[in-house]
């Protein structure tokens, strides 16, 4: 059993978690994001179908990079890739890139 202390303290800490991950998934609803199409490179979609097919949220900042030379000013968009994460598979990124949101 958990003093009242370590309790609340971990309650906070798994909210914290859950909100992460809840805001890597949907993103920040009062400020949806529309793609430009002009971000739809090849080398956008491919990198970002590599990211989704192997889960692989490491290769997010180089997406970052991949949409900026793109024309990708959005600093939603760019400091959610630049973010260490947790990301998981529902990316909204990700899924906005590929045409999944």
């Amino acid at each position: 059993m958990l003093a009242p202390a370590q309790w609340k303290q971990t309650r906070s800490d798994e909210e914290h978690a859950q909100s992460t991950l809840l805001r890597c998934i949907f993103g920040n609803p009062f400020r949806p994001v529309a793609v430009d199409p002009q971000w739809l490179t090849s080398t956008v979609t491919q990198l970002a179908q590599g990211i989704y097919d192997d889960r692989a949220f490491d290769r997010l900042p180089i997406l970052a990079d991949a949409l900026q030379d793109a024309g990708c000013d959005n600093a939603d968009v760019l400091n959610h890739c630049q973010h260490n994460g947790p990301h998981a598979r529902g990316c909204w990124v990700v899924d906005l890139v590929l045409g999944k949101a």
